[in-house]
């Protein structure tokens, strides 16, 4: 994809003027962190920290990442509390499962019953109930940054993150271990998903072709849904993802529970399966961020880590372009899924990519086809670009800005010596967060808060963003 020429592109070190938009009287940098500490305090239930009250009640496994790096600025103690709980609920296969279900909350669905995991499958935790997919890899990322605010804070704080690190290792090596064996069992350097729920963005265009060829069975009855009703405005379902996607979603969970939730098996019979070129791109990443901390701490296996982190640059720069966008890859027919998604910029949060392919995914970071949009309400990059057919600027994944996925962005541009790119979008990000909101995400044309609210990730990562030297 080739960005489109414009001279109202923003330039490095210029920030982007937002255009008009409704909200509350904007928050200081301080006051935004202190807002969002009480907005993660409020959706702390004690060892786990709900992604949002009402919507999603539970505790989601990327959410739990962010989450953590968000609550190291608070407290490191409790920021590894949150990996620790989640890591409680990983299957003996290794796969951390997307949501760990909090006790006494029913009103999600699909629930434990409808996942099943423990009844047919001998790798499902006992004691815990789980769902039966993945979510992208995070974790390594956050455990890197609360030892890095642990030594910030002290010998003593760092020997005690330290000690408890050690506890989790064998738990994040397990998780990596599963996803380089039974999620790239081709050694592409990509990671297989069974579902557009393991990527993290549901509706993206990503999945449009693959979706396409998802049919429920006549007989299959779909589940209600409660994201939905769980949104107290007149305009919630124009915010979520059809019922005809969630018709395909709840079919793919039939299918995958019928499969055993066994990945052999989920490979021969499920009727989507993709390689994900952003899922790859943060498991390199977050191997690259493990190995580190595996080296600073004494800990066994990061030379396997490392291994990960070098196959996985390669297979997602395999699929890179001229420009530097990165494409899925549809394996039930071999075909690239090309679009025009966030998803594309995957190798800035990874690297692997040549100097030029860089350079051009930076520049296109910044053109009108994304961040100098002349429609944006803030700078920052759609989680589908306006200029694609596909964009829809409310609906989920087909446009909306999502804060977690520009500190990604923001996070990638300051490892591969991006420093004045980092900056631009921080600015512009914490422009949008000092609403106070925390919405799950942000109409980009109007600033509209949509979604959940307060999401506890995008808590964090203004936390985060706002407490930054």
């Amino acid at each position: 994809m080739t960005a489109t020429p414009s001279a109202e592109v923003p330039r490095l070190g210029q920030r982007h003027q937002p255009l008009a938009r409704p909200q509350p009287t904007a928050l200081t940098n301080v006051e935004t962190a202190v807002r969002a500490a009480y907005a993660l305090r409020g959706n702390d239930r004690g060892s786990l920290t709900v992604a949002a009250p009402g919507l999603y009640p539970h505790m989601w496994s990327w959410d739990a990442a962010f989450i953590a790096i968000g609550l190291a600025r608070l407290s490191i103690p409790r920021a590894l509390t949150e990996l620790e709980t989640l890591f409680s609920a990983q299957w003996r296969n290794g796969m951390v499962p997307h949501i760990v279900f909090a006790d006494g909350d029913a009103s999600y669905e699909p629930g434990p019953k409808r996942w099943a995991c423990g009844a047919v499958s001998a790798d499902a935790p006992r004691g815990r109930a789980t769902s039966g997919l993945m979510q992208p890899p995070v974790h390594g990322i956050a455990v890197r940054r609360v030892l890095d605010a642990a030594r910030r804070a002290g010998p003593g704080e760092l020997h005690s993150a330290a000690d408890r690190i050690r506890g989790l290792w064998p738990g994040l090596l397990a998780w990596h271990r599963y996803l380089a064996e039974r999620r790239d069992p081709d050694h592409r350097g990509l990671l297989t998903i069974y579902h557009g729920w393991e990527s993290g963005m549901d509706n993206s265009p990503r999945w449009d072709v693959p979706y396409s060829a998802v049919v429920p069975a006549k007989a299959f009855v779909p589940f209600r849904r409660a994201d939905v009703h769980a949104l107290d405005t007149m305009d919630g379902a124009a915010q979520r993802p059809t019922d005809g996607d969630y018709a395909r979603y709840q079919w793919l969970i039939e299918e995958l529970r019928q499969a055993g939730y066994d990945d052999a098996r989920a490979r021969e019979t499920l009727s989507f399966l993709v390689a994900d070129v952003f899922a790859s791109a943060i498991f390199a990443a977050a191997s690259a961020e493990l190995a580190t901390v595996g080296d600073e701490l004494g800990l066994p296996g990061t030379d396997e880590l490392t291994g990960h982190a070098e196959r996985f640059r390669r297979g997602v720069a395999s699929t890179a372009g001229d420009d530097g966008f990165a494409t899925d890859l549809d394996l039930r027919t071999g075909q690239p899924l090309h679009s025009q998604t966030i998803a594309g910029f995957a190798p800035l949060l990874c690297g692997g990519v040549s100097p030029a392919q860089h350079r051009a995914l930076v520049d296109a970071l910044f053109s009108p086809d994304w961040c100098g949009h002349p429609g944006l309400a803030v700078a920052l990059p759609p989680s589908t670009s306006p200029s694609s057919p596909s964009f829809d600027p409310a609906r989920y994944w087909r446009g909306p800005q999502w804060p977690p996925m520009t500190w990604l962005l923001i996070w990638g541009l300051e490892r591969s010596g991006e420093p004045e790119a980092a900056a631009v979008l921080r600015a512009s990000a914490l422009d949008q967060l000092s609403d106070g909101v925390f919405a799950e995400y942000y109409h980009p044309f109007t600033g509209t808060p949509l979604g959940g609210r307060p999401q506890s990730w995008t808590a964090a990562v203004a936390l985060d963003l706002a407490l930054t030297d």
